[in-house]
């Protein structure tokens, strides 16, 4: 008899699979570059904190760490929706800290830094867009790696804990809520955050339905104060605004 289980998708098998769509409509009409971000996920350099966990291939985490890679690859770079293979698309929701949920269309118009972080001290969606937004985090912090750290519960809901890091390498730029310039010298160091997350997904482990819950202002309290100000003075800034956004 032949084996009639169903194969499973490369997105959850590889990290990079969909950077193989080739024929895709790729912002900057180019497949995005993550040869630098893998690297700083697989190696351990001196200067910056590596990651935590090895995951066996084929295991859950495993599966789950690709996909939700390979989801952040089509949310960021892949223009078009209907192109995005990790996602039901006539289901598909995000959503922050129990805000309400937004469609891929929105994250697509938005940009996904700018459908996660609100209003703060440091930073401000009303003040970037898509392509502003990249450049803002992606000059400061050229590498941000994620994995998976722990995974509560198995498909259809998953219920799972990860971590994101990278090395602060240039100052950080950008506008903030009040539509300042701020600057934010390079310190050098590591910027390490954590969250969770709970995903819904389909009979082919497409998300259905995702919420995040982490602390976005973390990041920004690692950075350290405004050029300018003291430190305690951004600091009291930021503690004075709920990192959930509301």
């Amino acid at each position: 008899m032949s084996d009639s289980t169903p194969a499973l998708p490369d997105y959850v098998l590889d990290p990079n699979a969909v950077l193989k769509d080739v024929s895709a409509k790729w912002r900057h009409k180019k497949v995005p570059d993550y040869t630098k971000t893998r690297a700083d996920y697989e190696l351990s350099l001196l200067h910056l904190i590596s990651k935590k966990m090895t995951h066996e291939h084929g295991t859950l985490i495993s599966m789950v760490e690709n996909l939700v890679k390979n989801w952040e690859i089509e949310a960021s770079y892949k223009a078009d929706y209907k192109e995005w293979r990790t996602v039901d698309h006539d289901k598909y929701t995000f959503a922050v800290n129990g805000g309400p949920a937004t469609s891929g269309e929105h994250m697509l118009n938005v940009g996904t830094y700018n459908a996660i972080i609100a209003p703060n001290a440091y930073y401000s969606p009303e003040h970037a867009d898509f392509a502003s937004s990249h450049v803002t985090f992606k000059t400061m912090m050229p590498t941000f790696a994620w994995e998976v750290l722990e995974v509560y519960s198995g498909p259809p809901t998953v219920a799972f804990r990860w971590r994101h890091w990278g090395e602060m390498k240039n100052d950080y730029k950008g506008f903030n809520e009040k539509g300042k310039r701020v600057t934010v010298k390079a310190h050098g160091k590591v910027l390490d955050i954590e969250g969770v997350s709970v995903a819904v997904v389909n009979d082919k482990l497409q998300i259905q339905k995702i919420e995040v819950w982490f602390d976005p202002l973390e990041m920004f309290r690692q950075m350290g104060p405004v050029a300018g100000e003291s430190r305690s003075g951004t600091s009291a800034s930021v503690a004075t605004k709920c990192p959930m956004g509301f």
